[in-house]
């Protein structure tokens, strides 16, 4: 039995592009899932620094290195301290 071309073009191109769709959230759900899999790890690591951590009466330069992401100074009186779980402090 013959097909017609011009319906099987149809049904082929509704299905290519359903296709096509379904990849594309694929992959958004998969880098979603990955983001989510280095910020579980990121976090992890950070609570271990803190667990190890003992109350200190000095500075200690592998718990500082272990705990703080970055620091913003953008006045005398306007320091910003960012954690590497993603909270910021004003000091």
């Amino acid at each position: 039995m013959a097909l017609d071309q011009t319906e099987y073009q149809k049904r082929y191109d509704s299905l290519t592009a359903r296709f096509d769709t379904a990849k594309a959230r694929l992959e958004e759900i998969e880098a979603a899932i990955a983001d989510k899999k280095s910020r579980r790890a990121a976090i992890e690591a950070f609570l271990d620094t803190l667990a190890q951590a003992d109350l200190m009466d000095k500075f200690d330069p592998a718990l500082w290195c272990g705990l703080v992401d970055y620091v913003t100074v953008y006045a005398r009186d306007d320091v910003r301290f960012a954690f590497k779980d993603g909270q910021e402090i004003r000091a």
